[in-house]
């Protein structure tokens, strides 16, 4: 059985919305720099048609990703979301206590996580920590700068 895909409703659109961009933009744009560099005689030694077929082939192998991932999609319902505990879906406020810091995070499917963002992967580190997790509790979580604990101080939609 495949790995189900798991995403919020703007994870959706964000892969439908690249989907398009890829199909409809980047795809015919990259067929136009193919037929322009082919123009130019000699295949061989030409570095614009390489490249471009290269961009192509990149292209094609995203494309053929998203789709692959809409086939397994499971979207999170805001309805479905236990509030109780850490959970997929749920915005999380957390306590470091390592660096002396409040955080804000939603819990996202890894489709979809940008930390940067406030996107938290349920597959990384923190994040699996985190799952199941009662506001209240502190979990921790082996990283880089060594043993992390987050408290968790609130669970929300």
């Amino acid at each position: 059985m495949e790995k189900e895909i798991v995403v919020t409703e703007e994870g959706l659109k964000q892969l439908k919305d690249r989907l398009e961009l890829l199909k409809n933009v980047k795809r015919p744009q990259c067929i136009e720099k193919i037929g322009i560099a082919r123009s130019y005689g000699d295949l061989s030694e030409n570095g614009e048609y390489h490249a471009a077929r290269e961009e192509q082939a990149n292209i094609e192998t995203e494309i053929l990703e998203i789709e692959e991932k809409l086939r397994h999609i499971k979207i999170i319902d805001d309805k479905d979301i236990d509030t109780s505990v850490v959970s997929l879906g749920c915005t999380v406020l957390i306590h470091d206590l390592k660096f002396d810091e409040d955080l804000t995070y939603k819990i996202v499917g890894s489709t979809e996580s940008d930390p940067a963002k406030g996107l938290l992967s349920n597959e990384c580190p923190a994040g699996k920590a985190l799952m199941g997790a009662k506001v209240g509790q502190t979990v921790t979580y082996k990283a880089n700068v060594g043993d992390i604990q987050l408290k968790v101080l609130k669970i929300s939609i």
